[in-house]
């Protein structure tokens, strides 16, 4: 099994707060994982490495803020999650490119989420349009060292992470619950797991969603393909109810729709680097597509003005019919992010060719 390692800033880097500060987020990160936490915490020095044989990833503390945890595939593949967050911020193929979009202007050195990657919007237990807005993505998670049997018996490079509420984070919420997320990564795809299990005392619905900037070279040459004819709400035009007319999704300006009852499987074609991207998902009925375009990317503070050119955030959800839960029921969804090289027919990409792939990856869909 891969060593758990731990790196603390080494010498000469610059640290936002003294050590002071940084060994007190270190030991509430021992406290959630070791058994051994006096022993460790007195080998967090700067340039200091800490082994572990208890779990499957490599993490490293680059600041007082950003725990990261990097998942290796062969040589060159990769995925980087921070425990600030839950956050995926990085997901390499085995040619080392990036295949997830990140905000030239994020903010690495902050406690606060950064936008790109892959995040998950938690439980919003109240009013629909709420559903992005409040959300532990500035909270730090934990590795679960007790995961499920069906997670640990993957054999491909994997991290279990735990969410659980403190009393003060009740405030917010109202509820009491535990999401558990399983990340694993292999050649081509990258898969998340969520659990969410009702631990209150009553019964509750929650809408939930899966959060992913994919990077991509044009955005006006870029088509998404598996939504059409179906219905969707346009936030542009206050979350008017309009079907899908056209056979694809394209972009020559904002969009902002979240797509009803779709499909288990959605294609996003990228042209000019030949790739596509399919995102299968169980549990999570909706699927949400936004590009910002030119004006709205500007008025965004964390956005730099041309990044909009090459992101597009799709997002798994369930968004239009919230999930029930009873006490200690327990809720379980999946999305899997496969990149794959697209073929060319008279200048058109070959559709046909993505849907079979799909279909032999899921053969039960």
């Amino acid at each position: 099994m891969p060593l758990f390692c731990v790196y603390v800033a080494g010498v000469g880097e610059k640290k936002q707060t003294g050590s002071g500060q940084s060994k007190v987020e270190v030991a509430a990160f021992l406290e959630r994982n070791a058994s051994r936490k006096n022993q460790l915490l007195r080998r967090f020095t700067p340039g200091s490495v800490v082994r572990a044989r208890r779990f499957n990833c490599r993490v490293e503390i680059a600041t007082c803020f950003l725990c990261s945890i990097t998942l290796r595939a062969l040589a060159t593949i990769s995925a980087q999650v921070l425990l600030n967050g839950g956050q995926i911020v990085s997901w390499k193929n085995d040619r080392g490119e990036e295949l997830l979009f990140m905000s030239s202007k994020a903010n690495w050195k902050s406690s606060k989420a950064i936008r790109g990657g892959i995040s998950v919007c938690l439980p919003q237990f109240g009013n629909l349009e709420s559903l992005f807005h409040r959300s532990p993505r500035n909270k730090l998670w934990s590795i679960d060292s007790c995961p499920s049997p069906w997670d640990a018996t993957s054999n491909r490079s994997s991290v279990d992470l735990l969410f659980k509420p403190t009393e003060e984070d009740t405030k917010m919420w109202q509820r009491s619950f535990e999401l558990r997320l399983h990340i694993s990564l292999g050649p081509g795809k990258l898969t998340l797991v969520p659990r969410l299990r009702n631990t209150d005392s009553k019964s509750f619905a929650f809408t939930f969603s899966m959060c992913n900037y994919l990077s991509v070279s044009d955005i006006s040459e870029v088509r998404v393909e598996g939504l059409e004819t179906l219905d969707y709400f346009d936030n542009l035009l206050k979350r008017k109810r309009l079907t899908e007319q056209a056979d694809a999704v394209t972009f020559d300006g904002e969009v902002d729709r979240v797509y009803l009852h779709t499909p288990a499987n959605i294609a996003v074609i990228d042209h000019e680097k030949k790739r596509t991207f399919v995102l299968h998902k169980e549990g999570l009925t909706d699927a949400v597509v936004w590009n910002p375009w030119e004006k709205m990317g500007k008025a965004i503070p964390d956005l730099g003005d041309h990044d909009y050119k090459n992101m597009l955030y799709v997002c798994s959800a369930a968004f239009e019919n919230p999930i029930v839960l009873k006490p200690m029921e327990e809720w379980k969804g999946r999305q899997e992010l496969s990149a794959v090289s697209s073929s060319y027919c008279s200048g058109q990409l070959d559709p046909q060719k993505v849907l079979l792939y799909a279909k032999l990856a899921h053969p039960q869909q």
